[in-house]
């Protein structure tokens, strides 16, 4: 009888410790645990240690993804002149840091030079006969330091049409390539004319072209350096006389408006 009520007293004492500890907790919810306790270490201050890292780790993914939308920028070929007055004319930038001075290239009365510049915005100035200037007639630009200097922005829309160029030349060099003859063997047998073609003679001349003018005979009445007017089948062709006593005489009638015009040319044999 003691034994079963002891064993009862400490069912009873642990239902009441079970009542006590689930007070307030509802069913599937994580218990609370104090922040100063020895258990909450591995729990909130190991998420505590690993939030800066996956924030660091998610910074670094998306500045390397910035980059590769970027992509690498290239050069563009620019145009610099001075129009100004000058015998010797550099041109320096922060393109280069101000470090070295570019010799421009005199043309009649024009100095001009080609750098490659990444996109973006320079600054730049000339330096003419030993002596730092602007151009006035470009767009200027007060730096921190209080000097005047041009500035130029270079984007990539500007060669849009040159990137389309050097793409279709870039298309038709590997076109040129491929050869146009067609496919199928290739021999070196000489070609034998066939036996309908030996026998053709040369084609009949039509007989209005017989009619030259300088085989007619003028009449009194005409003036003997007026040939009479030709009919229009007889232009624009070429006549030959006979060689006579080593002497080729030829002639053409043209004719321009209402004018007529007929040309000989005599040749002697050497």
């Amino acid at each position: 009888m003691g034994n079963t009520s002891s064993e009862r007293a400490a069912i009873g004492h642990g239902e009441k410790a079970q009542r006590r500890d689930s007070r307030g907790i509802k069913e599937g919810e994580r218990p609370k645990i104090l922040m100063d306790s020895p258990e909450d270490a591995d729990i909130f201050h190991g998420e505590d240690m690993k939030a800066p890292l996956e924030k660091e780790e998610f910074l670094a993914w998306q500045q390397d993804l910035e980059a590769e939308d970027k992509g690498p920028t290239l050069d563009r070929p620019t145009v610099f002149r001075w129009t100004g007055d000058g015998k010797e004319v550099y041109i320096s930038g922060s393109f280069n840091n101000w470090a070295n001075k570019i010799p421009l290239i005199r043309s009649q009365n024009t100095f001009a030079a080609i750098v490659d510049l990444p996109e973006g915005e320079h600054q730049y100035k000339f330096y003419v006969d030993g002596q730092w200037t602007h151009d006035p007639a470009e767009p200027v630009i007060t730096s921190n330091l209080g000097t005047v200097n041009n500035v130029i922005q270079v984007k990539k829309t500007d060669f849009e049409v040159f990137d389309a160029l050097m793409v279709d030349s870039q298309k038709s060099s590997d076109l040129s390539d491929l050869s146009s003859s067609p496919p199928g063997p290739y021999h070196q047998d000489a070609y034998v004319p066939k036996q309908d073609e030996k026998s053709k003679s040369p084609p009949i001349l039509p007989p209005h072209l017989l009619q030259v003018i300088l085989n007619k005979d003028t009449g009194i009445s005409c003036d003997p350096a007026l040939l009479p007017e030709p009919n229009h089948v007889m232009l624009n062709h070429l006549y030959a006389l006979s060689i006579k006593d080593g002497v080729m005489v030829l002639s053409a009638t043209h004719r321009y408006k209402k004018k007529d015009r007929t040309e000989c040319l005599f040749w002697q044999e050497s």
